[in-house]
């Protein structure tokens, strides 16, 4: 986003939010660049849950999160989705206190959903056909 200062000279002001349906699109082709994939509903519920814990923010603090949610999460910072922050503290009686943050990558979200993605469709050759001429009982185990 272009916006001009005082002076008239035009600066580059970060965005530090989307809304839901690009970022389930970035979502949907993050997780295609890592040869996995979502469908649709599965990449909006996706989008749903990491918006019902940012809100109108950009960042969230880590210790609000259950294990599952983390694990969520990291699959979105696998994808650039999400980055993490630490801030350090001292408290008054001298000890050092860290947080931790996770924070929208509102740039990355941008950059995925702009990126195209090509479905390439596999030719079947005679070497997957193998597989086809084995009898149902092959796949059984034995004992």
């Amino acid at each position: 986003m272009k916006t001009s200062d005082n002076n008239g000279i035009k600066t580059e002001k970060k965005m530090h939010f989307t809304d839901i349906y690009k970022l389930s699109t970035a979502i949907a082709k993050g997780l295609s660049l890592q040869n996995r994939r979502m469908s649709p509903d599965e990449s909006m519920d996706a989008a749903e849950h990491l918006i019902n814990f940012f809100g109108y923010n950009d960042r969230v603090i880590d210790n609000m999160l259950e294990p599952e949610d983390r694990d969520a999460f990291y699959t979105m910072e696998d994808i650039g989705v999400l980055q993490t922050e630490r801030e350090e503290t001292t408290l008054y009686d001298g000890r050092e206190w860290r947080i931790h943050y996770w924070i929208l990558n509102t740039e990355r979200i941008l950059e995925l959903v702009n990126f195209k993605v090509v479905d390439q469709v596999l030719e079947e050759n005679s070497d997957s056909l193998v597989y086809d001429q084995m009898p149902e009982d092959f796949w059984k185990p034995t004992q």
